[in-house]
């Protein structure tokens, strides 16, 4: 008698490894870094992977917790409030409530478990959207944030020891908050991928209505996932706070934007049913090494955007021609087929949109360089030019253009090679990451304005 092997043994190794074509993102995470260790200075370093391992922590968190929601059908958009929230009462406990460090800890992670309950009650006992309800917390949370600091206060001063948590190293190379992401990461990878809550979650993804039919109880494997997704934000907050040395009610904004990206980019599917740990952490890496290679190449910070637009497009593009190409079932998900191709066309006008507002911002910087400047001093033969960094309060404010054009001109006359890049808007988390990747790739000279912007709270 012969036996029959399961499905899932009949398929090929690499469809069992990348199930949903993340060996194209592979792919791409490999062109980065070949083309970034090229045109990068100290970029291929044991040194500056760790630098990107560590920039990448918190954002991790925030997209491993958001993997398992939309693989159920549903979204977190309050995650990055939930942030601020957290570390605006952690620092307002321990400064002005007299808390212990610990104490203070302690009760940022029971808000963030109570916060991410009150999304769970609000979206399964009374059926309302996820999408509605996470909408509405991220205003409630950011707002409260906001109200608690007055828009203004700026929790500081933590003792060294808790520093340590987000700034030190283990053996002088391995970030110490690093083994609170791996941790996290082992911990959704054996509850998605190796646990009979795991398959449930796909299948309430697949279909709602089928689950609850078989017997799955969705309200509550979904409660626990929101759950989940507010006791880690929580610690992401923490983790934040430690790496700044600062906490301010803005802390995490934009990062649940940046974590859906991650997840999607990872393979996810937004429409639920699809994905795994291990795209997501293809994606965040394929995203925090984008951005690494950029500064070490002094290259703008808006071609992060654009990038990732154009990894996003191909990454999903290339998924479907190649699924396209092979014959499969008649009934594997149409209407997800179409779905994704909007989606990838979504992405190509974001993707538009991000060029047409550098290719502007390009043509306002050179429409104000002065047309009459002399000819730059040439360095000896074989001399190393200087490289001076300078970074504004707020690139995209039309007064500090302005100021561009004439350190330009002051860099032609000193014959010195001039990196002007930073945020675009008052982000000292930006800030912080954007004058690290000049310190790891070695820049002659920081003004201190620049190195002041975003070092003034350690």
């Amino acid at each position: 008698m012969q036996l029959s092997l399961a499905p899932s043994e009949r398929r090929p190794w690499s469809e069992r490894l990348f199930p949903n074509k993340e060996w194209i993102l592979a792919l791409a995470l490999a062109v980065e870094l070949a083309v970034f260790a090229a045109i990068g200075e100290n970029f291929f370093t044991l040194a500056n992977f760790f630098e990107v391992v560590r920039l990448s922590v918190e954002l991790g968190l925030l997209a491993l917790a958001m993997t398992p929601i939309m693989i159920t059908g549903g979204i977190d958009l309050s995650v990055g409030s939930l942030m601020g929230l957290a570390a605006v009462v952690f620092g307002a406990l321990w400064r002005d409530g007299g808390f212990p460090i610990a104490a203070a800890a302690a009760v940022a992670l029971l808000l963030g478990c109570l916060a991410g309950s009150l999304n769970a009650l609000l979206i399964t006992k009374l059926n309302l959207p996820p999408l509605i309800v996470t909408l509405g917390s991220l205003s409630l949370f950011r707002g409260i944030a906001e109200g608690i600091t007055k828009g203004a206060e700026n929790y500081s001063g933590f003792p060294a020891g808790f520093l340590r948590l987000g700034q030190g190293y283990i053996g002088g190379v391995v970030p110490m908050q690093l083994s609170i992401l791996v941790a996290a990461g082992l911990g959704y990878w054996i509850l998605l991928h190796r646990s009979a809550i795991g398959r449930t979650l796909y299948a309430i993804g697949f279909s709602p209505g089928g689950a609850r039919y078989a017997g799955v109880r969705t309200g509550r494997r979904i409660a626990l996932l929101y759950f989940l997704s507010g006791l880690v934000s929580s610690v992401a907050a923490i983790l934040y706070v430690a790496h700044l040395g600062q906490a301010k009610s803005d802390a995490g904004t934009g990062y649940e934007l940046a974590a859906i990206t991650a997840v999607v980019l990872g393979g996810t599917s937004v429409f639920g049913g699809r994905g795994t740990i291990w795209g997501t952490v293809l994606g965040l890496f394929a995203i925090s090494v984008l951005q690494n290679g950029l500064r070490l190449a002094a290259l703008p910070s808006e071609l992060t955007g654009v990038l990732t637009g154009v990894v996003l497009v191909l990454t999903i593009g290339l998924g479907r021609l190649r699924g396209g190409a092979q014959v499969k079932d008649a009934s594997e998900d149409e209407v997800d087929t179409m779905r994704n191709s909007q989606l990838a066309v979504l992405c190509t006008v974001i993707l538009a949109g991000s060029l047409i507002v550098a290719g502007t911002n390009i043509w306002l910087v050179h429409s104000l360089r002065p047309s009459d400047g002399g000819p730059a001093p040439v360095a000896g033969k074989g001399a190393k030019r200087l490289v001076v960094a300078m970074m504004p309060k707020a690139k995209g404010d039309p007064y500090f253009i302005s100021c561009r054009a004439g350190a330009e001109e002051a860099a032609r006359e000193a014959g010195v090679d001039l990196i002007w890049d930073g945020p675009t808007g008052l982000d000292a988390a930006k800030q912080n990451e954007v004058v690290e990747g000049w310190i790891t790739r070695g820049v002659d000279a920081q003004p201190c304005s620049a190195k002041h912007e975003s070092m003034a709270s350690r």
